[in-house]
């Protein structure tokens, strides 16, 4: 025996109360890293992807994050809200804010709601109005597609920085922990009449 109609769509109320919408997210990130970054504010359901059909290459750039109840979304939303997020070091803050049931693709039909659809008569004013907006999304995809390109050069220059320092840095703190484990500090403390602490 099925759940009703109207059951369902309580149900489905309660998820969109629990849900988070990431936005700016680096395509990058996978959602390991998602559950990761915000296991600090509760725990994660779920990670549901959007992709951006807008674009030609797909990339999914936002993110639905289910957490476990009502008071994780809100802390999360508040909290990132506040502060600059970042996420994989990438240089741009993700934007963050609460779902809402429009965002869901498998969403169910609220009970006593009815969908039509219907085409548009060229003659009409609104088909021409409907030109001019598919014009311009086209328009906005192509250009929303080189910034894409840019900014995930940068991040890849980015990466490659952190990756050299990173690397730097463990060659300095290894060589430094290699002259305290044969000796060599204190051998050169004491020929400069310096105190080095054993730790």
């Amino acid at each position: 025996m099925g759940i009703s109609a109207e059951k369902e769509y309580a149900d489905f109320e309660d998820k969109v109360k629990r849900t988070v919408y990431f936005d700016n997210l680096s395509p990058k990130v996978k959602e390991s890293v998602l559950k990761t970054a915000l296991s600090q504010f509760g725990t994660v359901v779920g990670v549901q992807f959007i992709p951006n059909y807008s674009q030609f290459n797909n990339l999914p750039l936002c993110a639905l994050i289910e957490m476990e109840s009502v008071k994780d979304a809100k802390s999360v939303v508040a909290e990132i809200a506040n502060y600059p997020f970042m996420i994989l070091g990438m240089p741009r803050p993700v934007r963050v804010r609460p779902a809402e049931a429009q965002m869901f693709t498998d969403r169910p039909i609220k009970p006593g709601q009815k969908r039509q659809c219907r085409w548009v008569d060229p003659k009409e004013p609104d088909f021409q109005v409907a030109k001019k907006l598919k014009s311009l999304a086209r328009t906005h995809a192509k250009e929303a597609l080189c910034l894409l390109q840019i900014q995930l050069e940068e991040e890849e220059k980015l990466a490659k920085e952190q990756a050299e320092s990173l690397k730097e840095k463990y060659n300095k703190f290894k060589t430094i922990d290699n002259l305290l484990i044969d000796g060599t500090m204190r051998r050169l403390a004491s020929c400069y009449n310096m105190n080095v602490a054993d730790e």
